[in-house]
């Protein structure tokens, strides 16, 4: 299994997620670095952490503010792989994001997250836009429910959006519930990662949210899932390096 450390990125800090409140959101604390700079955060997990890749939400770009280049730099400069999300929803911060990964290669992959993509027509050009290798598609949950305030998504369930994507032609899907966001309880969507995982064996499942050790990681795998988002529990250190080393061998 692969693990993904998150920086959630709000005001030009390092932020800790708790249950999907944004506007609450204040700066991490971590054992791993010495302050909540996207430098310090992103150079701690390049050097305390077996990983090549990182997650950068920038929350501000994702509430419609342009997205904090001067920090996916710094994020960058470390060498680590850089999976964005970055608010998109039209064609516009696409073709910004594609123009950023020609000057930043680490810009690996761009998460087209279901509260920011309007409906399933826009879904399908934006993943045309980057391609198949880059696109992926994070299912947006909170408590559950799809997380949308567009009326082209209302009435369908998870499983129902995920096979929308999946027939677009995206391969790596997220699934999300904001609300166990840095709450310490585990992951509420394992039944739903089952479920997924059986129906769409030949997609990879990436998931996270309120992952509180190397034991939440294994159910994950035993669920269909191949990578997770985590961050409150590496910067805590219930999640070191060493247990990261161990549960790479998951499948």
């Amino acid at each position: 299994m692969q693990v993904l450390p998150v920086i959630d990125l709000k005001d030009g800090k390092v932020v800790r997620g708790v249950a999907g409140q944004r506007a609450t959101y204040q700066p991490v604390e971590s054992l791993l670095a010495s302050d909540a700079t996207a430098s310090s955060i992103a150079n701690a997990f390049a050097e305390c952490l077996p990983v090549d890749a990182v997650y950068v939400a920038d929350l501000d770009a994702i509430a419609g503010a342009e997205p904090n280049w001067q920090a996916l730099d710094q994020i960058s400069e470390t060498g680590l792989q850089i999976w964005l999300d970055a608010g998109v929803g039209d064609l516009a911060r696409a073709e910004q994001l594609s123009q950023y990964a020609q000057q930043q290669p680490q810009l690996t992959s761009v998460i087209m997250g279901l509260e920011s993509v309007p409906d399933a027509e826009m879904l399908s050009q934006l993943y045309h836009h980057f391609g198949r290798e880059q696109a992926v598609f994070s299912l947006d949950l909170k408590q559950g429910v799809p997380l949308s305030e567009s009326a082209s998504w209302q009435g369908l369930n998870a499983e129902q959006i995920a096979s929308q994507a999946i027939k677009i032609g995206f391969q790596q899907l997220i699934v999300l519930d904001l609300a166990a966001v840095g709450m310490d309880q585990g992951t509420p969507v394992e039944a739903l990662c089952q479920r997924l995982s059986s129906a769409h064996p030949d997609v990879e499942w990436i998931s996270g949210g309120g992952i509180r050790g190397p034991s939440d990681l294994k159910r994950l795998a035993e669920h269909g899932c191949s990578a997770a988002l985590v961050a409150s529990a590496q910067h805590d250190g219930r999640l070191t390096a060493d247990h990261l080393s161990q549960i790479a061998s998951l499948s």
